[in-house]
């Protein structure tokens, strides 16, 4: 993908008619839908530099890019002694790639095969132990060889266990893929908060609306992250009432009407998430304290100290201290996740709020 363009360094035609032994030339049909894209768009007369994305290795056909002025270039190589390489290549602006790939490039591939084989992914998303701990936990599973395959990765904090199945029919690919999901699941228990592109967030906004119930943020270490994140994930706005952000005991003093002696105590967690919740008359009150005095560095040296998290329900209240752990870029997301997963243990009745 990527190289189709008009400009002087989208040389992926050049290259391939090089490396082939072939001259480009000009095919007329894609050359009239570029120049019409560029009238219907109003972007006026194209310019001439565009004939370039008109032209192809000879032998090769154009693919249809409905969404752009690149099409993209389907091409057979010739190899004495072996099998044809068939070769795609695609603009790399995203919208158009997609497009292309699924109507017209997938297609052909599935057609090309003898038995048509297909090879699909199932994404499980962990969180709440380490990726060692987590790998420890599903014995034997993780090994080489094993049928279907699982894989594991970590990405600001979140593990991803992917499943990979191979089969003639997508059906198939997920008769393979279910009985392994299903043990994963058994196995991890509340670990697991989602699949593919679910985040924390996602999960705790699915529980809220499903129990009819909502949350209100006050927010001093994780700058107003929580709230957002969860602003992003309910585009009703059905469950989130409203959230605060403090940075000063003056702040917290004006806003929350708390007199915190030290804004980042467990007790002042506990009364920031109480008064949120009276503030806003929300289910639950979720709060994240000041980070600790001996973690206020930036010097690029790991944080230290133990930040604490509170979730008010009406009149009682759980608090949590989360030692704060990793690289200080990366120890505000982590918080606001811990933040995150405390609310939803506590929608799953795991780990309920009270002291």
């Amino acid at each position: 993908t990527g190289g189709l363009g008009p400009t002087a360094d989208g040389l992926t035609r050049e290259a391939l008619a090089a490396a082939t032994g072939v001259e480009l030339v000009q095919d007329d049909v894609a050359l009239a839908h570029i120049r019409a894209l560029f009238a219907r768009r109003g972007y006026g007369p194209m310019p001439e530099r565009n004939i370039v994305q008109a032209q192809f290795p000879r032998g090769s056909r154009a693919i249809a890019n409905p969404h752009g002025t690149a099409p993209g270039i389907d091409m057979t190589i010739a190899r004495p002694g072996r099998t044809d390489c068939r070769l795609f290549a695609l603009p790399g602006v995203p919208a158009e790639l997609f497009a292309m790939w699924h109507d017209t490039v997938a297609p052909a591939i599935v057609t090309a095969q003898a038995a048509p084989r297909i090879t699909k992914h199932r994404r499980i998303k962990c969180f709440g132990v380490g990726e060692s701990k987590l790998e420890a936990m599903l014995p034997d599973m993780i090994r080489r060889g094993r049928d279907p395959r699982v894989g594991i990765t970590v990405s600001d904090t979140i593990i991803t266990l992917r499943i990979t199945a191979s089969g003639a029919t997508e059906a198939e690919c997920d008769a393979r893929i279910a009985p392994t999901e299903a043990e994963i699941r058994d196995l991890l228990g509340v670990l697991v908060f989602g699949v593919e592109d679910d985040e924390l967030q996602h999960a705790v906004v699915r529980l809220l609306k499903e129990r009819g119930e909502t949350v209100a943020v006050a927010e001093c270490a994780t700058d107003g992250l929580v709230d957002h994140w969860l602003a992003d994930a309910d585009a009703e706005s059905s469950t989130l009432l409203g959230g605060i952000v403090v940075h000063e005991t003056e702040a917290m003093s004006a806003l929350l009407d708390i007199r915190a002696a030290d804004p980042a105590s467990a007790g002042t967690a506990e009364a920031m998430a109480t008064v949120i919740c009276e503030l806003t008359g929300a289910t639950y009150g979720l709060a994240i304290a000041a980070m600790p005095a001996e973690a206020a560095g930036s010097n690029g040296s790991e944080r230290e100290g133990t930040l604490q998290i509170a979730l008010a329900v009406g009149e009682n209240v759980r608090v949590k201290g989360y030692p704060l752990t990793g690289h200080p870029a990366i120890v505000r997301t982590r918080a606001a996740k811990q933040a995150l997963n405390l609310l939803r243990l506590a929608l799953l009745n795991s780990e309920p709020p009270g002291k």
